[in-house]
Parts: structure tokens; C-alpha cells; sequence
């Protein structure tokens, strides 16, 4: 029997490619807002991000989100998302 393809997505920070469930989703939805999607169905424009605080570190801090989402997620999105890990 043929196995299921399990989706593959990029880390912004690390550039690794893992299983999407393994990284966190943040998305700009339609009207404009960057959320925290966790349950990857989030209508909107993603970026994905390892579960670690070093790749979290490095997204905040070079604005890779920024860039990836087109527009700047608010002050503190992405520190609150740190201090859930």
C-alpha cells in the first residue's frame, strides 16, 4: 500500500525543512492581521517557524516575518509566541 505524503514546510530562520506539524504558523489574514495560527487552517499568507527559542531569536531579530508576511506583525506577537515555548 502506498504511504501518505506528509507536508514539508521551511523554518524562515534555520531554513530546514520539516514536517509542517513539527513548526509553528504565523499568518496574515486577509483583513491584515498576523496571528498565531495553531491549527494551520488560518485563511491568509504563512510563514512557519521551528518550535525553539534560537529560531524565534533569529526571526525577530532580522525581521524575516516581516518580509515573508509583507507587512510587519504588531509589537510583542512574536515575543508572546517565544514565551509560550
Amino acid at each position: 500500500m502506498k504511504e501518505k505524503k506528509v507536508p514539508e514546510r521551511q523554518c524562515l530562520a534555520c531554513r530546514e525543512r520539516k514536517p509542517k506539524s513539527d513548526l509553528i504558523r504565523i499568518v496574515r489574514t486577509p483583513d491584515g492581521k498576523v496571528e498565531i495560527d495553531r491549527t494551520g487552517r488560518l485563511q491568509g499568507r504563512g510563514a512557519y517557524c521551528c518550535r525553539n527559542r534560537e529560531c524565534l531569536k533569529k526571526i525577530i531579530k532580522s525581521g524575516a516575518a516581516a518580509r515573508a508576511l509583507g507587512i510587519k506583525p504588531e509589537e510583542g506577537l512574536l515575543e508572546d509566541l517565544a514565551d509560550e515555548l
